[in-house]
């Protein structure tokens, strides 16, 4: 069985942009990314689940490799 590295497949994501005048729901969606200050960063597992919820929020957010 082969052993997976903990950084593998993660990803970085930043809040930049301010969520204020956005549909509420896009509010609600950076709280379930763990993000609710301007400039929090939340490391991720890039999955689909996560990358839908980014989708979603791709103009208030940056996403890096972690």
């Amino acid at each position: 069985m082969e052993k997976t590295k903990k950084n593998e497949n993660m990803i970085k994501v930043t809040y930049v942009k301010s969520c204020i005048g956005y549909n509420k729901r896009q509010a609600k969606i950076l709280e379930g990314l763990g993000l609710t200050k301007l400039g929090d960063c939340n490391i991720l597992p890039d999955n689909a689940s996560v990358q839908g919820s980014i989708f979603k929020v791709k103009h208030l957010v940056k996403v890096e490799k972690a």
